[in-house]
């Protein structure tokens, strides 16, 4: 039996290459989209933690009144973003450490706003059971997964 110049055989071999070829495809587009979620979370992760140790800088440097009691690390993400007057400056200006804040590339609620799909870490807390307190010190992904390097992402 032939159909439009191909025997029936022949379409048969055909579909079943081209479904073994989506077979294979599938898991591998899969491994691409989670190495790619991997590196923005590293490069989040990174551009959060550096904002942050640069607003401990200025907070050193004078640039920011600090409290007595207080670490030097902002009270919040949104700070970073929002920016605090420069105490140093004579005329009012502001100091501006992040554009925007960058999301958890693994948060599942899109409508959710980017500070709160970050765990936060605060100074006082044990480096083993991060809490939130009333400074943000570090962050850390709320996602439940583990990487492709076998570490879990709250512990990136």
């Amino acid at each position: 039996m032939k159909a439009r110049g191909f025997t029936l055989i022949e379409l048969v071999v055909t579909v079943a290459i081209v479904a073994v070829l989506a077979l294979v495809a599938l898991p591998m587009a899969e491994l691409a989209v989670k190495r790619g979620k991997e590196q923005d979370l590293q490069a989040a992760l990174r551009q959060i933690r550096g904002a942050l140790d640069a607003y401990k800088k200025a907070s050193e440097a004078g640039h920011i009144l600090a409290r007595v009691d207080g670490s030097g690390y902002p009270a919040s993400l949104d700070e970073l973003v929002a920016g605090v007057d420069d105490a140093q400056s004579p005329v009012p200006r502001k100091i501006y450490f992040l554009r925007r804040l960058p999301r958890d590339p693994f948060a599942a609620d899109p409508q959710r706003p980017a500070a709160e799909t970050w765990g936060l870490r605060s100074y006082a807390s044990p480096p083993d059971e991060p809490q939130p307190g009333d400074d943000v010190f570090d962050v850390h992904s709320l996602a439940p997964g583990v990487g492709m390097n076998g570490i879990p992402y709250k512990e990136w």
